[in-house]
């Protein structure tokens, strides 16, 4: 009796068991959340590959799209959605679109290049010095916003000065690019970079070790695109007065004001957290206090808050979100161990990331492949003190939208106006031809002073 009851006690454990085994398996086998993970990549990659043919269609509403996708399906909780969006991020971009909005608005930055462009008078120097012009404004007015004003001033300089307007749109298009590498305010992908690593003073950090490269990129960029297009030199006298451009001079007082003050406002700050000081942690505080401080003393509020792009914030918004399923989804793992299975010091990490960021940037955008790879990156042990990797992040993701056309969103906004407002385009082909040469020299450039 004893013996089949023990048999009978032993084989109900069995059958339990396998049914237990077998209902994980059965589960791991219909487990849908790779596949919609999958999906939603796909869907992105095609979305936005397409949209190079119809503009019409905007990238916030194809993210939105995959946000919903994420949340419909169950890969993000409906109590995570919140937990999932970068508040300090959309509170910076909030307040410097605002200020940099006056800025535009106002005339003020067309005054600035104007200022700048009209103290050369050779065809050559003019171009160089376009080059750093653009580079420069990118790097601290927000690329995405020089991109929207720069085709202007591109053009009266292509025309006053007899260069090729294609040649003159590219060294706009590259020059925000490279110049918005140089620091964490320049692009929407250094924010969210220097706001998840948790990098002490981002500010000093990435002017510091990028600045140098950074403008030996930009006068390195102007001579091949010289060479390839080939732009001989000549006098030339351009006819741009500074004082013309300027629409409301208090407006750009209040944006200059407002500009200056963010900038000193985030080296000082960095310098109080180097100096163990009381600091502000979450930075994009500071330029959305600057922005609340000018409000009520420009001459039309409700204007300058119509001209924060809220398509990139609803963009942000929705990336984090989308980032957020397909990261639990564990789609992406797979690919991105492959080339950075562990943290590792040394060149070969910097490598894989600087790899992963060019290639994974041409199919889901420089801001979505940052996001990501910041999670990543985050989940493989990289701290506040890797600084070399986060740099290396920040700069091959944000070079990658030199490679082609939809590595950058700066980029379609420019052959946006192009087509809108010149009636002429730079085709896919052509960008390339041209993006390859910049991006593999530019990364030759900035390799050895992120290996330092």
């Amino acid at each position: 009796m004893l013996a089949l009851r023990v048999a009978f006690v032993y084989s109900v454990h069995m059958r339990e068991t396998f049914f237990a085994t077998g209902s994980e398996c059965w589960k791991r086998m219909f487990d849908a959340k790779p596949l919609i993970g999958a999906g939603v990549l796909v869907y992105l990659t095609v979305a936005l590959v397409a949209r190079s043919r119809r503009p019409k269609t905007p990238v916030w509403s194809i993210m939105a799209f995959a946000s919903f996708i994420v949340v419909a399906t169950g890969l993000l909780g409906i109590d995570d959605v919140r937990k999932s969006v970068d508040v300090d991020v959309i509170l910076f971009l909030v307040g410097m679109f605002s200020i940099v909005g006056l800025a535009e608005t106002s005339g003020l930055l067309t005054a600035a290049s104007y200022f700048f462009v009209s103290r050369f008078h050779s065809r050559v120097k003019l171009f160089y010095a376009s080059a750093v012009l653009f580079g420069l404004l990118a790097a601290f007015a927000v690329n995405d916003t020089v991109a929207l004003m720069g085709p202007a001033v591109a053009y009266v300089i292509s025309r006053a000065a007899g260069i090729d307007p294609k040649a003159m749109f590219l060294l706009l298009a590259f020059s925000i690019t490279i110049g918005s590498a140089m620091t964490p305010i320049g692009n929407p992908q250094n924010v969210l970079i220097a706001s998840g690593s948790g990098m002490p003073a981002p500010m000093l950090v990435f002017t510091a070790r990028l600045a140098v490269p950074t403008l030996v990129n930009l006068l390195l960029t102007a001579y091949l695109l010289s060479k390839l297009y080939g732009l001989r030199d000549a006098k030339v006298q351009v006819a741009l007065i500074p004082e013309e451009a300027i629409r409301n001079r208090r407006d750009a007082a209040l944006a200059a004001a407002g500009l200056a003050g963010t900038v000193l406002a985030l080296v000082v700050n960095d310098f109080l957290e180097l100096a163990g000081m009381p600091h502000v942690s979450d930075r994009g505080i500071i330029p959305f206090v600057a922005a609340a401080a000018i409000y009520p003393f420009t001459s039309n509020p409700r204007r300058i808050l119509s001209r924060v792009d809220w398509s990139t914030v609803v963009f942000f918004i929705t990336m984090f979100i989308t980032v957020a399923g397909v990261m639990r989804s564990g789609v992406v793992d797979p690919a991105l161990r492959l080339l950075l299975p562990e943290k590792a010091t040394g060149a070969r990490d910097l490598f894989a990331i600087a790899l992963l960021s060019l290639a994974l940037s041409q199919f889901l955008s420089n801001v979505p492949l940052a996001s990501i790879m910041v999670e990543y990156m985050r989940g493989l042990g990289y701290s506040s003190t890797d600084v070399r990797a986060w740099l290396t992040l920040a700069t091959a993701s944000t070079i990658a939208g030199n490679l082609t056309l939809l590595g950058a969103a700066s980029n379609i906004i420019i052959l946006e106006m192009l087509e809108r407002r010149f009636k002429t385009t730079i085709t896919f082909t052509e960008f390339l031809r041209v993006g390859v040469l910049v991006t593999a020299l530019n990364m030759l450039v900035y390799a050895p002073f992120l290996l330092l």
